[in-house]
């Protein structure tokens, strides 16, 4: 399978007033076309920081990141990146907020404009377009972050814990949801999370990273037996508890 992301002895410090962080230390990585993968380790450790290189935001202190072969010098249309919070702009209806990206790159064309509609119909939020987001519910509202985020046909989605601000119930299912919807779209995508059944469910790999500075614990090859792959089906998978028990011994998780 063809790589879309290659990571090669990266390392990423960071300067402030009190001295030098080192947040990542010769980490090398590869993603492959139409993967999912998720991104699991001790807080703190990096797993943001990683995203932001890859997405062009930060440049390594050391190493380098390949997406589609070509070096990562800054921000690309070919990846897109959606973060924690939707950051949907109050007064912009949710047709608006979702061409927003559209704008900034000057893209915006009666073509793609049909597109977004397109995505807005066929992931259940017609009847929401003219609606402002305070009209949505939290599920709702992330589900117009990511058509957002799909509206520059990116191929590569970067997913910065995107259902942390949900309640538990409305986070199984729209996590859900995104999964399906990156799924029909053929993306790839990269998930940091700190729930490690979600990160199981959904992926087909799962990076463990050490503490900081962030090194390559361990990658899990996720085979699940279920009939029809989603990701609340295959928590019933008999063997999602190894999965699940195995990386939380490799994060030393305790109980305070």
């Amino acid at each position: 399978m063809e790589k879309v992301v290659e990571i090669k002895n990266v390392s990423m410090n960071y300067h402030t007033m009190q001295g030098e962080t080192q947040a990542i230390r010769n980490l090398s990585l590869d993603i492959k076309n139409g993967e999912f993968v998720s991104i699991v380790g001790p807080s703190g450790c990096g797993k943001s920081t990683l995203l932001s290189l890859i997405s062009g935001i930060l440049r390594p202190t050391s190493g380098s990141i390949l997406v589609d072969g070509e070096p990562v010098t800054g921000p690309s249309g070919n990846v897109g990146y959606m973060l924690q919070k939707d950051h949907l702009f109050e007064w912009r209806t949710i047709l608006k907020n979702a061409t927003l990206g559209l704008e900034i790159h000057k893209k915006l064309n009666k073509e793609s404009l049909a597109h977004v509609e397109h995505l807005l119909d066929e992931y259940g939020l017609a009847d929401f377009k003219h609606h402002y987001p305070k009209q949505l519910s939290g599920g709702m509202r992330q589900r117009a972050a990511l058509i957002r985020t799909l509206a520059t046909n990116p191929d590569i989605l970067l997913l910065d814990e995107p259902y942390s601000a949900l309640d538990y119930q409305t986070r199984l299912a729209i996590s859900e949801e995104i999964w399906l919807i990156i799924r029909k779209e053929k993306k790839t995508a990269i998930l940091v999370t700190h729930d490690i059944a979600e990160a199981v469910a959904a992926s087909d790999r799962v990076i463990v990273l050490t503490g900081r500075p962030a090194e390559v614990k361990n990658i899990h090859e996720i085979s699940l037996t279920c009939d029809t792959r989603t990701p609340i089906l295959c928590r019933e998978a008999p063997e999602f508890r190894r999965y699940f028990n195995d990386i939380w011994k490799e994060l030393d998780i305790h109980v305070q």
